[in-house]
């Protein structure tokens, strides 16, 4: 997550043509997503990514950081980062077990053998590299400010931002970007990012500082009410995937991204969780 500097704009790729190729767009997304969902928890992990006859990839997301991942109305966990690990299992062979674990404690739980993988819209930061290594990026993020329509807060004026309360959530590059940018602000912090929002919506803070496309995803019900302020933050953010150190999964993973992009399936799920307007 965005959680820093941010690099480029993550404006979504083109809508696919209408017609046949839409039927089918959507159905490969959705046989591809089915087909991995769901594992089995008495099947086998990947405990060192060496042997990709093992039959279970165990990948870790947040669950709460809605559109990359969230817990659905089923209970079930959706977006864009499960897709994704579907698409990298089938690439593989592999099975995912996709779970769901609190972000303070995600990196500890991936150290500690939890599972074999973290799939969460995270940044790669030089503090994070220390600790796991990281995959080639499957995406770019930007930041943004949000705030009540009728409110004259001006991210483009320094003072607007540090007179002002700011939310954004802990430990992600958003809190870092704000932090070192703007150490004058008042900061609220929060340990979700749902939990933000909601204070936001209450005029509890000021405005909020967030990842641009979970801010865009908020917007769709609250757009009456609150705006994007100001332009994006574009601070060089790429997400991508976390394994433990010296694991040669990492380079199973990268060759699985790499051919899930060649192919289209990155560019139908990216379609399906980031349509064009």
């Amino acid at each position: 997550m965005l959680k820093s500097p941010i690099a480029h704009s993550n404006v979504p790729h083109s809508r696919l043509k209408k017609g046949a190729i839409t039927l089918i767009t959507a159905l490969s997304v959705s046989a591809l997503v089915a087909g991995c969902n769901n594992a089995d928890n008495t099947s086998e992990p990947v405990a060192e990514g060496t042997d990709t006859e093992q039959k279970v990839l165990r990948v870790a997301t947040e669950g709460a950081y809605a559109p990359f991942n969230y817990t659905d109305a089923e209970g079930n966990l959706a977006g864009f980062d499960v897709d994704i690990a579907n698409a990298l299992c089938e690439e593989m062979q592999l099975k995912c077990e996709i779970t769901a674990q609190d972000w303070e404690g995600i990196i500890p739980g991936l150290k500690a053998k939890k599972y074999d993988a973290i799939i969460a819209a995270m940044s790669v930061t030089p503090e994070r590299a220390e600790q796991v290594d990281f995959t080639e990026p499957y995406f770019t993020n930007s930041l943004v400010f949000i705030a009540n329509k009728d409110s004259d807060f001006d991210p483009g004026v320094a003072d607007a931002i540090n007179n002002s309360e700011i939310a954004a959530q802990r430990s992600t590059i958003s809190s870092q970007w704000l932090e070192t940018n703007y150490p004058k602000a008042t900061m609220k912090m929060y340990d979700t990012l749902n939990n933000a929002f909601l204070d936001l919506e209450s005029n509890r803070v000021d405005a909020m500082v967030s990842d641009k496309l979970p801010a865009v995803e908020w917007l769709t019900k609250n757009r009456s009410t609150f705006e994007i302020k100001g332009s994006d933050i574009e601070i060089d953010d790429n997400f991508a995937i976390a394994v433990r150190k010296q694991d040669a999964l990492k380079q199973d993973i990268d060759t699985a991204l790499a051919a899930i992009k060649a192919n289209g399936t990155y560019d139908l799920i990216k379609d399906k969780h980031f349509p064009m307007p």
